[in-house]
């Protein structure tokens, strides 16, 4: 990774990721999208109510987090925007290293249908 990671905060900027390419898991559900005017990278978390109550809903986004964190820097792309959904019973429940690995496949799929260009 050459650029450093940025948290995607603004309501427009998830939903710009909303229309990009998109991968489902058992853990979680990943969006990208590639950018030409940033380098650095840019990635977001969201759980909806469907994921559980305030306290389910932050354990799974605090797990994607760091998740995340262990991640991106070596398979995620500089210039992309990521956004990680958490998936309701799973994300919070799924082994960490199940869930890493949710993630990695996640990103591969979603680079290649990029270069697809699908």
């Amino acid at each position: 990774m050459t650029g450093k990671l940025i948290i995607l905060k603004k309501r427009a900027e998830f939903l710009t990721a909303a229309r990009a390419q998109h991968r489902g898991t058992k853990g979680l559900m990943l969006q990208g999208r590639a950018r030409s005017d940033y380098e650095d990278m840019r990635v977001g978390f969201t759980c909806s109510k469907k994921v559980g109550n305030a306290v389910a809903r932050n354990r799974a986004k605090r797990r994607l987090r760091e998740a995340a964190r262990a991640v991106l820097p070596s398979h995620g792309r500089a210039g992309w925007d990521y956004v990680l959904i958490g998936r309701a019973e799973a994300t919070a429940t799924r082994p960490f290293e199940y869930l890493k690995g949710d993630l990695i496949y996640a990103l591969k799929k979603v680079h290649e249908m990029e270069q697809l260009g699908k």
